[in-house]
């Protein structure tokens, strides 16, 4: 089977564009109106900065008479307040469009990454796929939100000031501008290594993310285990190799910003010394001096941060790439608006084949039926396939070849909401969320549970008397995984979920297979009122869990190769009348 994923691809680096990250900005629709007025506001103050220099050329030429202009310099004060006040307000609103459309972005990439089918989470650490969502658009956030803004401000600034410095002298304006190759020669490699270095970090930051939450969530395995040194080498060695690459980059950086200022200050000597000669020689009033000083100021602020802009360009061209690979990931189908009741229907499993690799088959033409309000059971050998056959129910993943039908409609064809609202899944892990007991009650429910109907769902699943000796009942924190909880008690909190849930069908994974005698008899008691007129699909090794059941399919390597009632396999099975026997010895 074909999966995307999220792995670094050297080569399609090159081929993202600063077109491609602009349509990725533009796709989480921006706040337009509020960046127009933003645009506006740091026109105005781009314009005042510009009329600044042509002021105090006046200012300066009028003093050198014995005289100043006061209505010059109330001219100018307005000019300086202008400055301020519209920039402050351009700066806001340009920041506040840039926050909006990365806050989009992310929600659109949450969103997406909870769509996408559960094989996408076979084949990419969590880890790095969070590192995706929060740090590669965290670099995309700098740009936008704080650089592009200050780049656009500095390039009007910028073209402005050339514009005037054109039309005051272009003799020094063209002695100025001889700078500009020595810059691009400077800047176009030093990019290159910048957006080079950018992926690796970005890549180097992702595994060390995706290791640290995974070993993190199994602190209690590595504790048991003595693996602590183990895990500081092989976490030390990620952190190791993600300094040295930010080391690298910082070190091109720390090159740069000197380099460029350098370049500017070598500028400014060199125009005020011709312009100092010019001023002697009587072709320059000192006036235009000052004001050719000064707009050189208003290119050499705009120059300077320009170069960390396009240092943050490089580094956002990869996390566009690695956001882009995410958006681009096809989400799992959700099949037709159809919606198909399933009570009192027949479902249908017919020559269902299934596989990751092909040359490695895990379920090859598995075929079986379940009629209402009965109990189908699945036996055999860990590793046979059973539990990959719930997968495929849940519709986390599709068969290779085959049908699943409910009274002849394939499920394929049913909306998938509507499909997965009827089931209800216990496994053996019995998955809980970190928060309160009340918070894993109401999951994923559309109608907000009254407290009542919670501790009826919780006395059904036998949960109500320990809940209640808990201080804060069902405002109790039960921790990551529901660590402050016993094995018992976070199956029967999941029971008492599914209950509340009131599905159609029940599918149940090895749902007492890690518990005491004590818990599993509870459970037991929560399961079999729950399986009370609903169609049962049961996966047990526990030989109580499925004798009683209507139908049994028994599962080798992936294929039924027996099925009936337990009196029936037991009499026309060897290897189910083998497997019970162990059971009774055990």
């Amino acid at each position: 089977m074909d999966r995307r994923g999220i792995e670094e691809r050297p080569d399609a680096s090159s081929k993202i564009k600063f077109r491609d990250f602009m349509k990725l900005i533009n796709q989480s629709s921006p706040k337009k109106l509020i960046f127009i007025i933003g645009l506006l506001f740091s026109l105005v103050t781009s314009i005042a900065s510009l009329i600044v220099p042509q002021l105090t050329k006046g200012l300066v030429d009028t003093s050198q008479l014995a005289k100043i202009d006061m209505s010059m310099l109330w001219v100018l004060a307005v000019a300086f307040a202008a400055q301020l006040g519209f920039g402050t307000f351009g700066s806001y609103f340009l920041r506040y469009a840039g926050e909006s459309a990365v806050k989009n972005l992310r929600e659109n990439v949450w969103s997406h990454l909870l769509k996408l089918p559960v094989g996408y989470y076979d084949d990419n650490k969590s880890g790095e796929i969070s590192s995706r969502l929060v740090n590669d658009t965290n670099v995309i956030k700098d740009l936008v939100s704080s650089q592009f803004p200050n780049f656009i401000t500095g390039a009007i600034q910028l073209i402005g000031s050339v514009i005037i410095l054109f039309v005051m002298d272009w003799k020094m304006a063209a002695i100025m501008f001889s700078i500009v190759p020595v810059v691009v020669i400077i800047m176009v490699p030093i990019g290159r290594i910048m957006s080079k270095l950018g992926r690796q970090l970005q890549a180097g930051t992702a595994e060390f993310n995706a290791e640290a939450s995974e070993k993190l969530s199994e602190i209690r395995l590595i504790k048991s285990s003595n693996g602590e040194t183990h895990e500081v080498k092989t976490g030390n060695q990620l952190i190791k190799k993600i300094f040295s690459l930010s080391i690298k980059d910082a070190k091109v950086e720390a090159a740069l910003q000197p380099v460029m200022t350098t370049l500017m200050l070598v500028v400014f000597v060199g125009i005020l010394g011709y312009g100092a000669v010019r001023v002697q020689a009587g072709t320059l009033t000192s006036g235009s001096l000052v004001a050719f000083l000064l707009y050189l100021f208003n290119i050499i602020t705009p120059v300077a941060s320009f170069a960390t802009f396009f240092s943050q360009v490089q580094k956002a061209m990869g996390a566009t790439e690695r956001v882009e690979q995410i958006l681009e990931t096809e989400v799992e189908p959700t099949g037709t608006d159809k919606k198909v009741d399933v009570v009192g229907k027949t479902i249908e499993v017919n020559n269902i084949d299934f596989y990751y690799d092909e040359s490695k088959p895990i379920l090859k033409n598995v075929s079986f039926e379940a009629k209402p309000n009965t109990v189908v059971a699945f036996a055999g050998p860990s590793g046979g396939g059973k539990s990959t056959i719930f997968s495929l129910m849940e519709r986390f993943y599709k068969p290779v070849s085959g049908s699943m039908l409910v009274d002849g409609q394939n499920i394929e064809e049913i909306d998938l909401n509507d499909w997965r609202s009827q089931i209800g899944f216990v496994s053996q892990d019995s998955a809980v969320f970190a928060g309160t007991i009340r918070d894993n009650l109401q999951y994923g429910l559309d109608k907000e549970l009254t407290e009542d109907e919670m501790w009826h769902g919780l006395s059904l699943a036998y949960a109500e008397n320990f809940v209640k000796e808990f201080p804060d009942q069902l405002d109790t924190e039960i921790g990551e995984k529901g660590v402050k909880l016993s094995g018992g008690q976070k199956q029967r909190i999941a029971i008492a979920r599914a209950f509340l849930r009131n599905p159609k069908i029940l599918m149940l994974d090895e749902a007492t297979a890690s518990l005491d005698s004590q818990s599993e008899e509870k459970v037991q008691k929560a399961l079999e009122q729950l399986m009370e007129g609903r169609t049962t699909f049961v996966i047990a090794h526990r030989l109580s869990t499925i004798v009683d059941a209507d139908q049994i399919y028994f599962i080798e390597n992936g294929e039924v190769t027996g099925k009936g009632t337990h009196s029936e396999l037991m009499s026309n099975h060897a290897l189910y009348a083998e497997y019970v026997h162990e059971q009774i010895v055990n």
